[in-house]
């Protein structure tokens, strides 16, 4: 039985592309459309978690990571 993880995927656009990321892995990806870039975070994470070292992926997973907007006063 296949082990499930709940990820967060941020994706921004970046010129004619579009970049994915894990920030609980700290592993990233990109794409030409925002599917694509997800779909190829998502392959990226599989393949992360397969093949990682018990030891890296301590290190590397955290447990919480909260996305939220901020506001910053300018001049």
């Amino acid at each position: 039985m296949k082990q499930v993880h709940r990820l967060t995927c941020l994706i921004e656009r970046e010129d004619d592309a579009y970049v994915s990321s894990c920030p609980e892995l700290d592993i990233a990806s990109q794409g030409r459309s925002i599917e694509e870039a997800r779909r190829n975070l998502i392959e990226a994470a599989e393949l992360f978690l397969e093949t990682a070292d018990p030891t890296e992926l301590r290190q590397r997973l955290h447990a919480e990571v909260y996305v939220t907007g901020i506001e910053v006063a300018v001049g």
